[in-house]
């Protein structure tokens, strides 16, 4: 069974379904079969997609339970339970519909099932889950709003278990095209989902829940993916770090651009410093930092290599920003009265800035910076800035954070970066938006935004353009905490420890 053909491709459930038309009419055509036998023939390959994975990744378990709701994902559900079946394995389906209820295709595997053996169980709450392993084929991508009983009850059941669990297309109770699930949602280990991939699998809930996601196309002919485009798209860190600039053996330093960092305000003097060591280390050939007095000999102390200049007002701060070619505001900047002086001196400059944390949220009360023009920003803020940013609450921006990142990319003209666990980037004049595909609950941790504004600062001065600067800094970053989680751990991570993986990362072969 062959892997998905467009692996970085995702899509919407609309362009899914459409996707799975088109398999249809085209096998229909090919084989002279109607409509329903090619439809049952897709679930076949489904199925049996599935049970395989189960097998390799679970081996021959002790029993396997199949959760099945009335839809075609139950579909695929009853043929994993025929195959099971006819392997001689233990195997039961327990049913959340009455098979009166089913889809015809749903009904047609149910069928099979029910000729190969297979038990079956109306669902109870008192059935037991003590061993083996859960198929769960309750609800597929279809799922949206409140769960309606006994599928919350089922899912509740499954989760408390604690068996591994192999969700079938998608986890059910997460929405495919947000990322946001329902209060009652399958936490799978593996995924197995089909003909194309689900934008809500890789952000917001998607990455907790779905676990390992493993594609298939079906045999799905790849002139099909052509007829229906993609909404999002998963970067590749192979293919962005491409684009960094060679060196030439007579390279001098003003080749790769000029840093400045504008930021820490009393008390956050190492944000600014943490985003100016990063800048240095991604390769900005100079990298200055504007920050109060009282931070000036920690910070040379850190990295004498970064030109440190103490100011008390935005009037000291202007004949400094002559020589920068980009700046990156934010990082520790507060929002004191200093604060918005900085922001709005380096605004003035017209120059590529990276916008980040303060810089943001006094962009968002709209008193200091006025109508501004993002055009050649590139702004990076987490779920709670963004909120910030377009006037609601962070629960609706994590509801649908694909549209929260195009609203705040329309709204700024600029290149947006919403964090989080698959962070998201909207450009202008492109319609897909990116993925990262890369990262880990340890960056969870102070520091690691700094980080990343430095390194996107760094990759803006060297020349690259602000949506690649981005996304290759997005994923950088990413990359080089998963290098050291590997190492070292997750637990007790640091901002800074990524930063020796990071220059390993520029230095190397990806792979």
């Amino acid at each position: 069974m062959s892997h998905i053909v467009i692996q970085d491709a995702l899509f919407k459930t609309e362009s899914v379904r459409k996707l799975d038309q088109l398999a249809t009419e085209q096998c229909n055509a090919a084989a002279g079969e109607s409509l329903n036998q090619q439809a049952i023939t897709l679930m076949k390959r489904a199925g049996r997609a599935a049970f395989n994975e189960l097998l390799e990744a679970f081996g021959k378990p002790s029993l396997i339970t199949v959760f099945c709701g009335s839809g075609n994902n139950a579909g695929d559900g009853y043929i994993v339970a025929t195959l099971a079946a006819e392997k001689s394995l233990a195997v039961r389906v327990v049913e959340l519909s009455a098979s009166a209820k089913l889809s015809a295709d749903a009904a047609v595997a149910r069928d099979y099932a029910v000729n190969a053996g297979v038990i079956f169980a109306p669902f109870d709450e008192a059935i037991d889950l003590s061993e083996g392993v859960v198929v769960d084929a309750l609800l597929g991508i279809g799922a949206t709003g409140t769960l309606r009983e006994p599928y919350g009850a089922a899912i509740e059941m499954i989760n408390q278990a604690a068996l591994p669990v192999l969700a079938i297309d998608l986890p059910s109770g997460l929405y495919a095209d947000s990322g946001a699930a329902a209060e009652a949602a399958i936490s799978a280990d593996i995924t197995v989902t089909f003909i194309a991939a689900k934008q809500g699998m890789f952000t917001g809930r998607g990455p907790a829940l779905c676990g390992e996601v493993i594609y298939h196309s079906l045999d799905v002919d790849e002139e099909i993916f052509q007829q229906v485009a993609p909404s999002a798209q998963l970067m590749d860190l192979n293919e962005l770090i491409e684009n960094l600039p060679t060196r030439d053996v007579d390279a001098y330093k003003n080749q790769f651009g000029h840093s400045m960092v504008i930021g820490g305000d009393h008390g956050f003097g190492g944000a600014a410093m943490m985003a100016a060591e990063a800048a240095l280390r991604s390769g900005s050939g100079l990298v200055s930092m504007a920050t109060r007095p009282a931070h000036v000999a920690a910070a040379l102390a850190r990295q004498p290599e970064v030109m440190v200049s103490g100011i008390v007002s935005g009037q000291e701060l202007e004949p400094l920003l002559d020589k920068p070619s980009v700046l990156i505001v934010g990082p520790g900047l507060g929002r004191s009265p200093w604060s918005e002086q900085l922001l709005q001196r380096a605004v003035a400059t017209g120059l590529p800035m990276v916008v980040d944390a303060d810089a943001l949220n006094i962009i968002a009360e709209g008193r200091v910076v006025r109508q501004p023009d993002g055009s050649r920003w590139v702004m990076t803020p987490h779920p709670a800035e963004a909120a910030r940013l377009l006037s609601i609450s962070i629960e609706q921006v994590q509801a649908d954070r694909f549209a929260a990142v195009r609203q705040l990319q329309e709204k700024y003209r600029a290149v947006v970066l919403l964090k989080g666990a698959g962070t998201l980037i909207a450009a202008p004049d492109e319609e897909l938006i990116m993925v990262c595909p890369y990262g880990n609950p340890g960056m969870a941790t102070g520091g690691m935004g700094d980080i990343l504004s430095g390194i996107i600062g760094g990759l803006l001065a060297q020349g690259l353009e602000p949506q690649l600067a981005a996304q290759l800094g997005c994923c950088l970053h990413s990359a080089a905490a998963d290098m050291a989680v590997e190492e070292q751990g997750m637990r007790g991570l640091t901002a800074t420890d990524v930063l020796c993986y990071l220059r390993k990362l520029l230095n190397s072969d990806v792979v």
